[in-house]
């Protein structure tokens, strides 16, 4: 009776499939959230899905314009009595703070105000209202199914209130600051209070969380 052995070659090849698989984890593996991000990150990362809007420069403004760059996000309306203005003067001091730890605008960063008051907010009023607070912003609206369907994406609610008069209405909102990579991905969510010394911070990182 003899003994069979495993042919050399049968070994080498499990052996090879094995360190391959064991590869594959460690490079996939996760990496731990740190303790300061947890909170702000999401559950989850998720690609924006298509959508269409219109911005101040009355272009086209869609999913490809967030391709390539790390997308402050923020849903308002350019008639908000105090939200709005602040969160956009805090944004405002983000990109200022980063501008000057490079000592020129951050290239890699865009700012995306994205009005959900379609009625009142036409292209010219958005251009003149987001330039007053920073020259590179992006100010953007369509209809209001479209931006039902986008602020839902980022489970940004909002509600036009009654009218007081004419024409004259506000708009509760949501007040958070939404952050989407340059994959397009909705990952992160800045919630009140908004101190830009804190969401520059955080914001950095985030970025060496994904790199």
């Amino acid at each position: 009776m003899t003994n069979k052995k495993s042919p050399i070659g049968t070994i080498v090849i499990f052996g090879f499939f094995l360190l391959v698989m064991v590869a594959a984890y460690v490079l996939t593996k996760p990496t731990e959230r740190p303790a300061e991000l947890e909170g702000v990150l999401r559950p989850d990362f998720r690609a924006l899905q298509t959508f269409r809007l219109t911005d101040h420069n009355n272009t086209i403004f869609d999913e490809k314009r967030l391709q390539g760059k790390w997308s402050f996000v923020f849903f308002g309306y350019t008639s908000c009595p105090d939200v709005c203005p602040a969160t956009l003067y805090v944004l405002s001091s983000v990109h200022r703070l980063l501008s000057e730890e490079t000592g020129a605008a951050p290239d890699d960063m865009q700012v995306i105000f994205i009005s959900v008051d379609p009625a009142r907010d036409t292209p010219e009023k958005l251009a003149g209202y987001v330039t007053y607070f920073n020259e590179d912003f992006i100010a953007a609206t369509a209809d209001t199914n479209e931006i039902d369907k986008l602020a839902r994406q980022f489970g940004a609610g909002y509600i036009i209130e009654e009218e007081t008069s004419p024409g004259e209405y506000n708009v509760s909102h949501t007040s958070a600051i939404f952050l989407v990579d340059p994959d397009g991905r909705l990952v992160a969510t800045f919630s009140q209070p908004h101190q830009p010394s804190t969401i520059v911070s955080l914001y950095e990182k985030i970025k060496a969380y994904f790199s």
